[in-house]
C-alpha cells in the first residue's frame, strides 16, 4: 500500500493531534492542581503531559519518515472534547479518554496499520496502547481515591514520601505536615506503584 494514500497516514495524522491535544490537557489539570494546592497531583500531570507529547513526536517522526515529500496539510477529521474545570472531573475525563484511546483507538489503528502493510506502525500503535493503558489505571485509581476521601491512607503500612525534602514516613496513613520540612499531605509523592502497594 503506498502510505501517501492509506488510512495509516490519517490514522497517524489524528493520532498526533490527539497526543498533542491530551499533553495540552494534563497541563491545563496541572495548572488548576497548582491553583489548589495538590503539587503532587500537578506533578503527575506534569508527566503525562510530557509523555502525551512524547507520543505525539514519535506520531511526527512516522509521518515524516513514511511521506516521499512534505506534507503542506493532511486533513483529518475527528472530536476534540471540551471537559468540566472541576479538577476531580478533568482527572475522570482524562481516565475515560486514556481507556479509550488503550482499548479502542490505538487498538484499531493498529490493525488498520498492520493490514496496509506498516508493520513497524502497527507496533507502534501498540506500544502505546500499553502507555495509555497504565494512564488509565493511575488516573483512575487517583479519582477514585479523591472521590473516596482516601488518597493518603492505606490498609496496610506503607512509606510515604516527601516529594519537597524526601522523608519517608512509615504507617497506615500519610503525614499531614512533613516533620523534617513542615510540607503539607500535598507533598506526598504519588505514582501507581504506591496505588498498587497501599490498595
Amino acid at each position: 500500500m503506498d502510505f501517501e494514500k492509506s488510512q495509516t497516514k490519517i490514522n497517524l495524522a489524528r493520532s498526533f493531534a490527539g497526543e498533542c491535544q491530551a499533553g495540552a490537557r494534563y497541563q491545563f489539570i496541572a495548572q488548576k492542581a497548582m491553583e489548589e494546592g495538590k503539587i503532587n497531583i500537578q506533578d503527575i500531570m506534569k508527566t503525562l503531559a510530557k509523555q502525551e507529547m512524547a507520543h505525539a513526536k514519535i506520531y511526527w517522526d512516522l509521518i515524516s519518515k513514511n511521506c516521499k515529500e512534505v506534507q503542506k496539510n493532511i486533513e483529518i477529521k475527528a472530536g476534540y472534547p471540551f471537559e468540566d474545570t472541576d479538577l476531580l472531573q478533568m482527572i475522570k475525563f482524562a481516565s475515560n479518554n486514556e481507556k479509550s484511546e488503550n482499548t479502542t483507538i490505538y487498538p484499531s489503528f493498529s490493525k488498520i496499520a498492520e493490514d496496509e502493510g506498516f508493520k513497524e506502525i502497527a507496533e507502534k500503535f501498540k506500544l502505546v496502547a500499553l502507555v495509555e493503558h497504565d494512564h488509565f489505571m493511575l488516573l483512575d485509581e487517583l479519582y477514585n481515591k479523591l472521590k473516596a476521601r482516601s488518597l493518603f491512607k492505606s490498609s496496610v503500612p506503607f512509606e510515604w514520601k516527601c516529594g519537597k525534602c524526601g522523608h519517608t514516613f512509615y504507617g497506615k496513613e500519610g503525614f499531614e505536615i512533613c516533620p523534617l520540612c513542615d510540607a503539607t499531605k500535598d507533598y506526598i509523592s504519588l505514582d501507581m506503584m504506591m496505588f498498587e502497594k497501599i490498595k
